[in-house]
């Protein structure tokens, strides 16, 4: 029986992981990129999910059509949120493609960015990207309790199974 394990396991299990492609990382949740014309502006938050009244910090990378950073640009964003703006960061030159900003919410929900990229366009009028980035509420304690208990009752469960087998073992 342990022979036919073994063969089950080489000879079956181990070949059909190569059936399985390859794994590439997840984007981020609030992250995103969009293209106009030859330009590329990325975004991303760091941490991955932001919480209300916490320091992020909010990523970007503007390349050219070969994928290059720009050597410089000028930038401005302009918040919104509800459909109004909330925060404004005056246009700035930046250097080497890219550039970081700490933001604080002060609101749970979607935040929309539009991100203003100047000097780049053909007619000299600036280039809008938009994004979406939400914040939440820390979780807290209630999320922190359900996940410690869903695991202490699927520990109670399989103990009680494995008893429950032994138990019927020893009886017979």
């Amino acid at each position: 029986m342990q022979i036919m394990k073994l063969f089950f396991l080489f000879f079956v299990i181990i070949p059909m992981i190569n059936l399985i492609p390859g794994a590439e990382a997840h984007s981020m949740f609030n992250s995103g990129e969009e293209w106009i014309g030859d330009h590329r502006i990325q975004i991303a938050t760091l941490p991955e999910i932001p919480a209300v009244d916490e320091e992020i910090q909010v990523l970007f990378q503007v390349v050219d059509a070969d994928f290059q950073e720009l050597d410089q640009f000028t930038l401005g964003i302009r918040i919104f949120y509800d459909g109004e703006q909330i925060d404004a960061v005056i246009p700035k030159m930046y250097q080497n493609g890219h550039m970081e900003m700490d933001y604080i919410f002060e609101m749970s929900g979607n935040h929309v960015f539009r991100v203003d990229l100047y000097d780049i366009a053909d007619d000299g009028q600036p280039l809008t990207y938009t994004f979406n980035i939400s914040s939440q509420n820390t979780f807290g304690f209630v999320f922190i309790s359900a996940v410690t208990m869903g695991g202490m009752m699927t520990a109670i469960i399989f103990v009680y199974v494995y008893w429950s087998k032994r138990r019927s073992k020893s009886k017979q």
